[in-house]
């Protein structure tokens, strides 16, 4: 009994009440889980409280997140265009007459499509103005670019064979050739048989919210333009931190939604979202759709959360 009453006020100091204290005292072997899940949702709730009184809206809620999250001035990638854009030009992968028709309703765009016919030093940005730019564009490099990945992996063995049935490949449609003429057939970016490795390592560990896959299974367009981003990045010397931290801003502006959310989630924890582990915020447990799902199901008490989403198409 003395063992017993120990515990009880143990768990007691925790705010558990008693029926609740009794009750996990019946299976020892309960106690840890469920007293760290009773604990955990008591912050959870704290956190989430602290922060709204912070606020004069508990609608502001969502702003202040939305702000850290998809800040209005962007995001400056690491990676720079060099003359990566004139050589998706010169591979066919993107017609230019097709991508000025795309675009010609998103007129914030025009300053970009300079990148597609000038060498820059400029480092790319994300931003919600160019989003949907950014996506095609690495979307592009991804498909096109003579890769490992693209040629002997998952892609490639999955679906029968028939690595052009996916969204990614299958769903590209803004290139002067067939499509199929166009996967991995230029070598834009030269990589070593060890960047190879290194591409693949990131990839492995990078999922997107649209599905339950990771990069190294490109099967739509985020998977595809994230792989082509890791390949620019591995063969600028980008460090593996700085280029999860750049995943990370990409998918939070092609899938703002899901990546609010995300963050109301760790913010419930105590956790802002700049001291958010970025290499888990991108795995599975939260960016794919699986784990997406489990955080929007763990925020239905927190009010706004509620910003659109990316799409699959060009």
């Amino acid at each position: 009994m003395k063992i017993k009453k120990l515990r009880i006020k143990k768990i007691l100091k925790k705010g558990i009440p008693l029926w609740l204290a009794l009750l996990l005292l019946v299976n020892s072997t309960a106690v840890a889980g469920s007293l760290e899940f009773y604990i955990m949702r008591k912050n959870f709730n704290k956190n989430i409280a602290e922060l709204s009184k912070s606020t004069k809206n508990p609608q502001e809620l969502v702003k202040i997140l939305e702000q850290k999250v998809l800040p209005q001035k962007g995001y400056t990638l690491a990676v720079r265009w060099n003359d990566m854009g004139k050589l998706l030009m010169e591979s066919g992968v993107i017609d230019k007459t097709k991508y000025d028709e795309v675009f010609k309703s998103e007129p914030q765009v025009k300053g970009y499509l300079k990148y597609l016919e000038n060498s820059s030093k400029d480092q790319m940005t994300i931003s919600e103005k160019n989003s949907h730019f950014m996506v095609n564009t690495l979307w592009a490099l991804g498909l096109v670019n003579k890769s490992k990945i693209l040629d002997e992996g998952t892609i490639k063995t999955y679906g029968d064979g028939n690595h052009m049935n996916y969204a990614s490949t299958g769903g590209w449609n803004l290139g002067v050739k067939e499509t199929s003429r166009l996967y991995s057939s230029a070598e834009i970016i030269k990589l070593t048989a060890e960047q190879e490795e290194i591409v693949k390592k990131i990839a492995l560990n990078i999922y997107r919210p649209c599905c339950g896959n990771h990069t190294e299974f490109p099967d739509c367009n985020h998977g595809m333009a994230a792989l082509g981003y890791i390949q620019a990045a591995v063969k600028q010397g980008v460090s593996e931190n700085r280029i999860y931290k750049d995943l990370l801003a990409l998918n939070s502006f092609w899938f703002p939604q899901n990546y609010v959310e995300i963050a109301a989630f760790f913010q419930k924890q105590g956790t802002d979202w700049k001291k958010v582990d970025t290499k888990l915020a991108l795995s599975a447990e939260y960016s794919s759709a699986q784990g997406a799902q489990r955080v929007k199901q763990s925020i239905q008490d927190v009010p706004g959360v509620n910003t659109q989403g990316g799409g699959c198409g060009a």
